[in-house]
């Protein structure tokens, strides 16, 4: 599985985990505010991705990726607000945490070797 399709399939079931965890939030601990930004910006993350398969050019593929890196930030802001306020424990935060850390990698290294590969 070549490194695009895996950031496919990694932001798509991080998606489907956002969606879990939204629903897990407002329904379970009545909190909606945090939660909803937390689901658009999760959910943007494989939304960018995918838009990326049909860039225009690498210059707009590498721009696609990286609004999905800037939103993989900032769903790891309202993952830690949600952590630091009591609404996940420490297991739900780190396992949807370390997720996203691993998203920002491969987001890192698909972006690094395309602008590399545009040096060419």
């Amino acid at each position: 599985m070549g490194k695009d399709s895996l950031i496919q399939s990694k932001t798509k079931a991080f998606a489907i985990r956002i969606i879990k965890l939204y629903k897990y939030l407002t329904e379970t601990q009545n909190e909606h505010v945090m939660s909803k930004q937390m689901l658009r910006a999760g959910t943007s993350i494989g939304a960018n991705t995918r838009e990326s398969i049909n860039a225009q050019s690498k210059l707009d593929f590498i721009n696609k990726l990286n609004i999905a890196l800037k939103e993989t930030d900032e769903t790891q802001y309202w993952l830690e607000l949600l952590y630091e306020t009591n609404f996940l424990n420490e297991k739900q935060f780190q396992s949807i945490y370390d997720d996203s850390k691993e998203i920002a990698a491969l987001l890192v290294t698909i972006i690094k070797t395309t602008k590399k590969n545009l040096e060419k």
